[in-house]
């Protein structure tokens, strides 16, 4: 087998172990946010580094769902400076100014994205989301934030629901020439959790008697038209609209 074969093989099979193992999880997420939606609330995405990346990936998406708001701060983004980034969210106190912009509420939903959980914005946004009332679910890895931890509160800790991808400690997962690990697989894996909880969502809502709010691909039929509705239901809410 490949290299590339192993990677792939390995991470199919830690997104197959997540959906098993937390299937209780998945469902309690959606849940929440589907009750969220429902009265009239949002869900927020958030997360530090390459994590943020699950912000993008639920925000305006063909398929996805109207109602998600990402939260997004160059700082602790890695496009403008990424060493600059890492130190930036382990900074005590950034979280509460990023997520101030942004009106997080009892009626939301905040997912936080970390895969070590331990840095200090991730918990601290989790933190700010349950002091506001929004009900939190922490998408991390429980080996890795345990192993990485030293005493430290972890993402897991603070949150109302957690996710736990099962990425292993270092996020690289296979070995190269024995020593050497290369092929993180936590993008992987949180983008195939976050999707299947929104597809629940949506599936949630339908049976609510609710209409969910999916957006179209631009390019099928009738798609401008709808889109361009849910963009205006939801721009108060959504400053990146």
């Amino acid at each position: 087998m490949t290299a590339a074969a192993t990677y792939l093989d390995t991470a199919i099979g830690f997104l197959r172990r997540a959906a098993e193992r937390e299937a209780g999880a998945l469902a309690a997420a959606a849940l929440a946010a589907s009750e969220a939606v429902a009265r009239g609330g949002v869900i927020y995405l958030f997360g530090t580094g390459h994590s943020h990346l699950m912000a993008e990936e639920g925000h305006f998406r063909a398929g996805g769902l109207a109602c998600v708001v990402p939260i997004l701060a160059t700082p602790i983004m890695l496009h403008e400076g990424a060493i600059a980034s890492t130190r930036f969210e382990r900074m005590s106190g950034l979280a509460e100014i990023v997520l101030g912009r942004y009106p997080i509420s009892s009626g939301d939903v905040l997912f936080v994205f970390s895969t070590s959980g331990v840095n200090a914005v991730p918990v601290e946004a989790a933190s700010y989301g349950r002091a506001r009332g929004a009900h939190v679910v922490a998408m991390t890895s429980i080996d890795y934030s345990t192993a990485a931890a030293h005493g430290r509160t972890r993402l897991a800790d603070v949150a109302d629901t957690v996710i736990d991808t099962g990425a292993p400690p270092g996020d690289a997962a296979v070995a190269i020439d024995g020593t050497l690990h290369a092929g993180p697989v936590s993008t992987v894996l949180a983008a195939g959790l976050l999707n299947a909880v929104f597809v629940q969502v949506a599936a949630n809502l339908a049976a609510g008697g609710h209409e969910p709010p999916v957006y179209v691909s631009a390019n099928m039929p009738g798609a401008a038209e709808r889109n361009r509705e849910l963009a205006e239901r939801y721009r108060a809410r959504n400053p990146h609209l």
